[in-house]
């Protein structure tokens, strides 16, 4: 195994910029496609910790530096340790730092220059949210090395269809921004050159919102989206009656009839 650069040394893994209620995550190892090492989980994990604690914060954009959001897990790494213990520590760590995402009271918006494979296409599958450039690309690709990328499918099944997913998953091959726009893995495509622009105008349509009624509505969303009919509905009132407890319902009701603009309290 090459010894460690100065870069991965000294460099954080995670880089994170907060300007008018956004905040930005960088995974910072754009020289590497930004794999997922043992590393950089944790530090996005310890990011992710701190903004669900943090109430000025109302959108999250998750980015990669570089020409490229995200290679997956580091395979170098995971071939320097061939026990199947460690091998099921890296990959608990990782499905608890996905679904961390889900659970973040603030939506969070992928933001995807350019490739997003294996562990990063799940990364971006996970973000409630995800702006792509016409330049992107998608792919499932351990089945060509050997690997079935068995846990970046679970995110990935969950956005597109299952003949989808499966072919992503049965061949390895890469889809492009069209396509992945068309199966549903992104919300936008836009010119490479209007990326940063782009996501930025989605987030500021969310943080120009009730930030109270924003996480209780991911909250809920989450919450119904894997039941049954019946029990969605169920879960989906509660939610409906208990956002209309919210100050910020109230006040949002009035602002309509009055035709004025809202002014949320975050209650």
């Amino acid at each position: 195994m090459n010894a460690p650069s100065k870069t991965e040394i000294e460099a954080p893994y995670v880089l994170r910029e907060d300007r008018e209620g956004i905040a930005t995550l960088t995974l910072n190892r754009g020289e590497r496609m930004n794999p997922l090492s043992m590393a950089m989980l944790g530090a996005l994990q310890a990011e992710i910790d701190r903004l669900a604690e943090d109430d000025a914060i109302k959108v999250v954009i998750l980015a990669g530096s570089g020409k490229h959001f995200c290679a997956g897990h580091d395979l170098r790494e995971m071939r320097a340790h061939p026990a199947k213990k460690w091998q099921k520590g890296l990959f608990e760590q990782c499905s608890r730092m996905m679904m961390s995402l889900t659970q973040l009271p603030q939506p969070v918006i992928a933001r995807v220059q350019g490739v997003a494979v294996a562990a990063g296409c799940q990364l971006v599958s996970m973000c409630d949210l995800a702006v792509a450039s016409d330049a992107a690309q998608f792919a499932l690709p351990g089945i060509k090395s050997g690997i079935f990328c068995t846990t970046p499918g679970v995110g990935v099944a969950r956005n597109i269809s299952r003949k989808h997913a499966l072919e992503m998953l049965l061949t390895g091959d890469l889809v492009d921004a069209k396509t992945a726009l068309s199966w549903g893995l992104v919300n936008r495509v836009v010119d490479a050159s209007r990326l940063d622009e782009e996501t930025e105008a989605l987030a500021r349509k969310i943080v120009a919102h009730s930030g109270a009624v924003v996480t209780m509505g991911k909250q809920f969303f989450y919450a119904q989206v894997g039941k049954s009919m019946k029990d969605a509905y169920s879960l989906a009132s509660e939610g409906m009656a208990c956002n209309m407890m919210l100050t910020d319902a109230a006040e949002g009701i009035d602002a309509f009839l009055a035709k004025r603009k809202a002014r949320w309290r975050g209650k």
